[in-house]
């Protein structure tokens, strides 16, 4: 998201600058060699993010089907990857659009050296009308991107606090779960002791009962 944010910054300096020039008949917006530098940094670095994530999401289709649901893991890594690179395309459309601005103020600019002092004043004025609307496509597109950021962000912190809210009362459930077997396993237990008492104390009468002699019979009484 930094990288955006950067991109956008420099893609607003280079329209303002651009608008300053504009307001003077003989100015012109010229792609000079740093503008171009910049606009081919700026693709390199789209085109070696998005190398990176297909390399990082094609390792993580890999891992998919290692697992059990593999179907349920595939779809969670396609939504990503179509949202990682759908900003990555967003980006470059935006670059483009700047190089076919400048490409296009260049021509009017070559156009210019040829007309007549009117004719370059209506082609001044031309090109900051267009500029002017091009920063407003800019500026809604810019506001439209930080609304979803928003959004998604919101989204995001929706869906955690939710899932946190699901863990707890899992956890609770478990805590419960666990009093209720160990309560059981105390009664089994107690059960347990109360039987083995009871058969030790049977042993007991048992053996107290085989040692105990038979009492004598009395004499008979004389007649």
């Amino acid at each position: 998201m930094k990288k955006l944010t950067v991109f956008w910054l420099f893609a607003w300096g280079v329209m303002g600058a651009s608008g300053l020039q504009a307001r003077t008949p003989s100015a012109v917006v010229t792609p000079d060699a740093t503008q171009q530098s910049t606009s081919n940094a700026e693709r390199a670095r789209i085109n070696a993010e998005r190398l990176k994530l297909e390399t990082g999401f094609g390792a993580e289709d890999a891992a998919c089907h290692k697992k059990f649901l593999v179907n349920n893991c595939l779809d969670e890594v396609k939504v990503r990857r179509r949202e990682a690179l759908a900003d990555l395309r967003r980006q470059e459309i935006s670059l483009n659009a700047q190089e076919r601005h400048l490409k296009g103020a260049e021509q009017i600019r070559k156009t210019e050296e040829k007309s007549s002092p009117q004719r370059q004043q209506e082609a001044a004025d031309r090109r900051s009308e267009a500029l002017t609307e091009f920063q407003g496509r800019q500026e809604r597109a810019k506001q439209k991107n930080e609304d979803r950021v928003t959004t998604d962000a919101d989204a995001k912190s929706n869906t955690e606090a939710a899932a946190s809210r699901v863990k707890g009362s899992q956890d609770k459930a478990a805590a419960r779960a666990g009093k209720q077997s160990a309560s059981a396993e105390e009664v089994k237990k107690f059960n347990e002791r109360v039987v083995k008492a009871k058969e030790r104390q049977a042993r007991h009468d048992r053996d107290q009962l085989s040692q105990t002699k038979p009492a004598s019979k009395s004499l008979p009484v004389p007649e």
